[in-house]
């Protein structure tokens, strides 16, 4: 039950502070908010514009919460068991709460949240629902398979109450009530219970309450009826029921003349003193909330409250928990969630179309190349055409953003307009109108990959031998990098990426001459993979040239303890007596577990014959001794070599080397 009757005084207090606060915003987009509350269950749900507080009942906790604007909590009222209905005085001092659990009807005082007065309404009454007209507390009682109205009369030394004021309408449930704005002696009543549905018009003038109207039976059942709410002029009643949509009826024979669309499930309805109109549906799924302007038919603004609970769907609009902010122009929503608590919605400019903007361009474009970038417009009041949109670009080389002008919006909504992205990469379109005094601000962006022009970068290497992709170890490589045309960014980095457990390194990062050209040298020792790497520009994409460089094994070998040299066939051998075990000492540059392979061959009937071949592990220094022993050798020549095998020696960090023959001979 919301607040109908504020006093004149009170309202236009209220109407002429808040003018000067919304004026200041006009044509703006405003955000909306919300605040959860210490609510598990909604009742009812008024607002007092002479203090700027809502106060929400909420029959599970058995608690009457007040908080601000803003969703804070100021006070809470407890003792309330099953509390539902609230009502506000007229001049805002008082509120009053049907307790059902109590079978009362509680007065608190509205600043302190406090309670001033209790009302006993008779056992097992159950009153759920309130109205205050002419000079009574009138209440809605009774269960799903009767209802009836009473009242109380608090304006003598006790309160007299008077129950079954209408037993005839036949009410499903407690009927909830509702007091008309112009007249302060007429008040409605409608079914709460699904059995039967009934509206009731009544005047209340005498003191009890006089039908004057009742729906046709004819009407039928709607299932629950959540709320009910007066036109400004009180000829008109506005219902909030099952079904897609918010009936419409007339006050003074209560027939159905009209309806405002909406979703099922009607849980709320408010209307603000100009005649605007907030019908409130429980879909998860949907949209919740659909205003509608004065005389219009299709809502402005609709309103779809996100999930915060553990269901899959939406928020739940609660019964009648919508409501306008005396004076102004917000809607108060509260909203409920399986599995969390109550939420107070505060939406600032309800009554403002929302435009949407969509913004289309193609998924890649050329640098330099010209562009289409379209789309629409949608809104529920349409936007004449010639309405000015705001472009603005963003791009590597403007990443706050580069203004692009207005572009007029076209017929039936559309926009379209051309443009040349200036730097490759991602490019984001943006197009925002920028609001007026019955539309918020809105826009959108779309993205387009720019692709950069292609940028030509080589690689060269010089001092290798006949075998242009292996270096000799220890051997200086030049490498030189040749950057082609490109747009700001001449600097290019050459970097060395060794075999085994070295780190890649930078070997050099500069600027390119004039021919392009950047030069490095590097001693090679191991397998190398080295590149040129571009990083690019907002022009040129980015580029790299490699090449993997392979390099010898080291090596080395040596025969020692031998007693002379002789020349044998014009090659010198180194000459042993047989009793005497010569001394190989072979070297590779080093490497964890890294071996040698010796292989020994004998000169035997005129050719060289293989011998023994077998593998050594090195030192740490890369050296390996290897004695070899010459009994019964006397007379015999043989030659000696240590290699490197890629793979077979114990790693693959260098290129396969073999050794030079070293020539010896044993004798007597």
């Amino acid at each position: 039950m919301r607040q109908r009757t504020l006093s004149a005084a009170t309202s236009l207090a209220v109407l002429f502070s808040s003018a000067a606060l919304v004026a200041g915003t006009a044509g703006q987009a405003a955000a909306d908010s919300s605040k959860v509350l210490p609510v598990s269950s909604v009742g009812d749900m008024v607002v007092d514009g002479v203090h700027q507080k809502i106060f929400i009942s909420d029959p599970y906790l058995g608690t009457v919460v007040a908080t601000d604007y803003a969703g804070t909590v100021l006070a809470t009222a407890t003792g309330l068991p099953g509390v539902t209905g609230l009502a506000l005085s007229g001049d805002a001092g008082s509120l009053f709460a049907a307790v059902p659990g109590a079978d009362a009807v509680v007065s608190l005082e509205t600043q302190a949240v406090t309670e001033t007065a209790r009302y006993a309404t008779g056992e097992g009454t159950d009153p759920q629902h309130l109205a205050l007209a002419g000079g009574k507390i009138w209440f809605g009682y009774g269960n799903g398979d009767h209802g009836d109205i009473g009242s109380i009369d608090a304006s003598g030394a006790e309160p007299v109450v008077a129950l079954a004021q209408d037993g005839e309408a036949r009410y499903s449930g407690a009927p909830r009530l509702v007091s008309s704005p112009t007249n302060p002696n007429a008040i409605a009543a409608m079914s709460s219970y699904y059995h039967r549905f009934v509206i009731g018009a009544y005047d209340v003038t005498t003191g009890a309450a006089v039908r004057t109207a009742r729906t046709s039976d004819s009407v039928g059942s709607v299932g629950m009826a959540n709320d009910l709410a007066f036109t400004p002029d009180g000829s008109r009643l506005i219902s909030a029921t099952a079904g897609n949509r918010h009936r419409i009826w007339q006050t003074s024979d209560l027939t159905e003349v009209g309806a405002y669309a909406s979703e099922y499930h009607g849980r709320a309805v408010a209307v603000a003193p100009d005649g605007t109109v907030a019908a409130g549906s429980d879909a998860s799924y949907d949209e919740d909330v659909f205003v509608y302007r004065p005389g219009d038919t299709t809502a402005v603004r609709t309103y779809d409250f996100p999930g915060t609970g553990t269901s899959s769907g939406g928020d739940s609009l609660a019964h009648s928990s919508l409501a306008w902010e005396p004076g102004g122009s917000r809607l108060f929503a509260v909203t409920t969630a399986y599995g969390a608590n109550a939420r107070l919605h505060v939406l600032d400019t309800p009554t403002m179309s929302a435009p949407t903007v969509t913004v289309k361009a193609p998924a890649t474009a050329p640098v330099l190349k010209p562009l289409t970038v379209s789309g629409t417009v949608a809104s529920t009041l349409p936007l004449p055409a010639g309405t000015p949109l705001a472009v603005t670009r963003y791009d590597a080389d403007a990443p706050k953003g580069k203004a692009l002008g207005t572009k007029a919006l076209g017929a039936n909504g559309a926009f379209s307009f051309a443009d040349t992205p200036t730097a490759g990469g991602a490019v984001t379109y943006q197009v925002a109108y920028a609001g007026d005094a019955t539309h918020n601000g809105a826009s959108s962006t779309a993205k387009v990959e720019v692709v950069r022009n292609k940028t030509a970068l080589t690689l060269e290497r010089h001092g290798l031998d006949v075998n242009a992709n292996t270096a000799n170890f220890n051997t200086n490589v030049w490498y030189t990098a040749k950057l082609g045309p490109t747009y700001k960014n001449r600097v290019v980095e050459i970097w060395a990426d060794p075999y085994g457990s070295e780190p890649k390194r930078l070997l050099r990062r500069g600027t390119v001459n004039a021919e392009g050209k950047l030069a490095v040298q590097l001693k090679m020792t191991r397998d190398t993979w080295v590149s040129a790497v571009f990083a690019g520009d907002t022009r040129s994409a980015p580029a790299q040239a490699a090449s993997a460089t392979y390099t010898r094994a080291g090596l080395a070998i040596k025969l020692t303890r031998h007693y002379k040299s002789t020349k044998i066939g014009g090659i010198w051998y180194q000459t042993y007596h047989q009793t005497t075990d010569p001394l190989i000492s072979a070297w590779h540059n080093s490497y964890p577990g890294r071996k040698t392979r010796l292989d020994l061959q004998v000169w035997y009937n005129g050719a060289w014959r293989q011998g023994p071949s077998d593998l050594f592990k090195l030192n740490s220094n890369g050296m390996a001794y290897v004695p070899l022993n010459g009994d019964g050798a006397a007379g015999y020549r043989f030659r000696v070599r240590s290699s490197y095998i890629d793979g077979v020696s114990g790693d693959s960090v260098n290129s396969t080397a073999y050794g030079q023959w070293k020539y010896f001979n044993f004798t007597r």
